[in-house]
């Protein structure tokens, strides 16, 4: 065989296989639930970690999940309104607000970006109703197994991005 003919068998193969992965990447399967609480801020004051740990937890569900470029604003405004209600801190509650807002983004490479628990790469994409099913059904599982949620006190959502 001549080099030309095995660098086009070669340049085949390659191009056959991108398209293979093109096409799965578009139907990745949601991974099992997870939550680091505040991921790199504490999870509540000292003394009192149930401060705003769930407002978190509820924070990572809709970001585990994720969906449209929307919902992560709604999410993002439901961590700062409900770390307001709970703690009466403006300043704390724009401080978390403006971090995930800086530090979520769907582009980084990061546990706790935007749509974690789909493939890297998704982006802002809102949900079909078989992937918000098998959403559904992800964190059914998860609270089986961790009835408490993360915090201690349940999630105080059913996995839905409203707060």
């Amino acid at each position: 065989m001549s080099t030309a003919a095995g660098t086009l068998q070669l340049l085949a193969v390659l191009l056959t296989c991108l398209v293979m992965a093109a096409g799965c990447a578009g139907t990745s399967e949601i991974t099992d639930f997870t939550s680091d609480g505040c991921s790199l801020f504490p999870d509540g004051a000292v003394g009192d970690r149930a401060n705003w740990c769930d407002c978190c937890f509820a924070h990572d569900i809709a970001y585990w999940r994720g969906g449209s470029r929307e919902e992560r604003k709604i999410a993002d405004k439901a961590l700062r309104d409900c770390v307001l209600e709970r703690t009466g801190d403006k300043a704390l509650a724009d401080l978390m607000y403006h971090g995930v807002r800086a530090g979520g983004d769907p582009a980084l490479p990061t546990w706790y970006r935007w749509a974690y628990g789909w493939s890297y790469g998704r982006g802002y994409r809102a949900l079909s109703r078989q992937e918000q099913q098998r959403a559904r059904e992800k964190l059914d599982e998860y609270f089986k197994l961790h009835p408490a949620g993360y915090c201690g006190g349940g999630a105080g959502n059913n996995g839905s991005n409203e707060k």
